[in-house]
């Protein structure tokens, strides 16, 4: 009995290492796909209409959107040092120190990579309620789409680490929803702001590539790339996502 004791034992251990390096593949090319997304919409769907809008208005062309991109980039580079948070596999929390528990710094890690998300959407949609030339509804909805998708990816993100750490299956879903959250609410602050005022959209629009690009390169890629054996799994799947959003950004836009 003690051997069958034993060997269940190690039986178990086997399938839970299985099951882990599985779910760090698949979870490695969720985030690989969604850096892609956003890659690929900092581009397509922000930083070249900021550049049009800025030459339509008889600005200086690059100087919207480089000021801009810097600035978005230094925004969220503020926001994750201020707000504490736990990527999946870390030991710490960045941020500031606090109580809080590991799964609520788990959610606030990816809560993080939504305010760039939903502030992008926002802009594009107000510009189009600004009535500007060079919004479009489609382009707008290409976006929206785009950010839509790699959701998905982001809300597994939160719920597979929580699942590791032992919650249950229906509080690991819910939180990982929840991360979410902050989107619309940046989304209608990004809007409102851009519709009352016009001049500032090209400066909004390449900060929401910039606060996305912030995040691609100080979160996503490199959580796509820390399993080492799986590594390339990130990078496939940052390349499928970023020929996704760049179809619905062309075919649309």
């Amino acid at each position: 009995l003690e051997f069958i004791e034993k060997n269940k034992d190690i039986s178990i251990v086997q399938m839970d290492t299985v099951e882990g390096k599985k779910g760090g593949k698949v979870l490695n090319g969720m985030l690989g796909f969604a850096a892609g997304v956003m890659i690929a919409a900092s581009f397509w769907s922000l930083l070249a209409p900021s550049i049009e809008m800025a030459e339509e208005a008889g600005q200086i062309a690059w100087v919207p959107a480089v000021v801009g991109f810097l600035a978005g980039g230094a925004f969220l580079w503020l926001v994750d040092i201020i707000m504490p948070h736990l990527h999946a596999g870390a030991s710490e929390a960045e941020g500031m120190k606090t109580g809080l528990k590991r799964s609520v710094l788990l959610v606030l890690a990816i809560t993080l990579h939504n305010i760039p998300e939903g502030l992008a959407v926002g802009v594009a949609f107000g510009a189009i309620a600004a009535d500007l030339p060079a919004a479009s509804i489609a382009g707008a909805t290409a976006l929206a789409l785009g950010i839509g998708l790699q959701n998905f990816p982001e809300g597994a993100a939160v719920s597979i680490p929580l699942r590791r750490e032992g919650l249950s299956r229906w509080k690991s879903f819910f939180y990982g929803q929840a991360s979410g959250i902050v989107e619309p609410i940046a989304g209608v602050l990004g809007a409102v702001a851009v519709v009352y005022m016009k001049p500032i959209l090209p400066y909004a629009l390449s900060f929401a590539a910039g606060a996305m690009i912030y995040v691609v390169v100080e979160e996503l890629i490199p959580e796509a790339q820390g399993d080492k054996h799986h590594s390339n799994v990130g990078t496939i799947g940052a390349m499928i996502g970023f020929a996704i959003m760049m179809l619905l950004d062309v075919a649309l836009g």
